[in-house]
């Protein structure tokens, strides 16, 4: 592993309001350039009212005038429901604001429920399925302006701007590849794919101008604390929050519980499981230990930790965690 990065949902707690996941996102983001975090990235979802983060790149502009070297992007933009040409101007614009910290990750996905899709791009004209080609326009956009270039993107024609395929699926994988992309993989929710998707990716890439060698990053929820029972305490909230989606009744991140036994049914708590399985929940020494299996097996080249904790000093100290979990592992 050559380094370790932060994914933020800027998460809306229950009784809190955007505003203070805002500040909140900020303060983290400090921390984290402190305690040498790569990236900070910030996702695109709609429509949840635990996730303050659907204008990510107003949000990326926000954290990223609130800090001074850490680089700063999404994890990620859901590209179909944009055009590559308002996508190249926000990030061009990003980068001539913060020059060589932005990061552009650009996933398939609608980031939502297919009405608010409807909601976001008035029709479904915009196919998924053209990503491929929506991500080589956008890198056009990158490109030096030509001299009978009739529309470019102001600001962004020239601009180095890496750009990130993101994926939970072979998919991605075969996109990340064949374009000689860094390629990060949602194994903090979608964990099914995840070792058919590197050896697709790792077996399948070209070298690009970008990028002369595979660069795979995996995702990681990261629950730390001083002892197991508070570790294990602070991962109900995202329990919670994983069975309340698979109830389709998302809401605001809770607060922690006791036990979960009384919360959810047998097979919700199988299904749960089962989307959290590469979860890292523990001290800083058996978190340390499980990082460890987790390199081993994946051979990720980056890892990027995320965790929906409620309290937010807590949710500090997790990090912080991460962090120095993190350190002793790179190679």
């Amino acid at each position: 592993m050559k380094h370790y990065s932060l994914l933020d949902l800027a998460p809306v707690n229950e009784g809190d309001t955007p505003a203070i996941a805002f500040a909140n996102a900020a303060d983290l983001a400090r921390h984290a350039e402190d305690w040498g975090y790569q990236r900070y990235w910030l996702a695109e979802h709609h429509n949840m009212a635990g996730i303050a983060s659907a204008a990510t790149s107003l949000v990326i502009g926000h954290v990223a005038s609130k800090t001074k070297s850490i680089r700063v992007g999404s994890g990620g933009v859901m590209l179909p429901n944009h055009s590559p040409l308002v996508i190249a101007e926000q990030f061009g614009t990003l980068e001539s604001l913060y020059p060589g910290r932005i990061d552009l990750g650009v996933g398939r996905a609608p980031g939502s429920d297919m009405t608010t899709a409807r909601a976001l791009r008035r029709n479904l004209e915009s196919n998924p399925d053209r990503f491929l080609e929506d991500v080589s326009e956008l890198q056009s956009f990158f490109e030096p302006v030509g001299a009978n270039q009739s529309v470019q993107a102001v600001p962004g024609g020239g601009l180095e701007i890496p750009i990130w395929i993101l994926g939970s699926s072979l998919f991605g994988a075969q996109v990340a590849a064949a374009m000689g992309l860094p390629f990060a993989f949602a194994s903090h929710f979608a964990p099914d794919a995840l070792l058919s998707a590197i050896d697709v990716y790792r077996s399948r890439f070209r070298p690009s101008a970008s990028l002369s060698q595979p660069h795979l990053m995996i995702g990681v929820n990261f629950f730390a604390a001083d002892t197991e029972e508070e570790a294990r305490k602070l991962f109900t909230s995202l329990q919670i929050q994983f069975t309340n989606l698979f109830r389709g009744s998302p809401g605001k991140l809770q607060p922690p519980n006791d036990s979960m036994e009384d919360y959810w049914s047998p097979s919700e708590r199988a299904g749960v499981g089962h989307a959290l399985q590469y979860a890292v929940v523990g001290t800083a020494d058996t978190a340390g230990e499980k990082m460890q299996k987790l390199l081993d097996t994946t051979g990720a080249d980056e890892v990027m930790f995320t965790a929906q904790i409620f309290d937010h000093e807590a949710r500090l100290k997790s990090f912080q965690i991460a962090a120095h979990v993190a350190s002793k592992l790179i190679s």
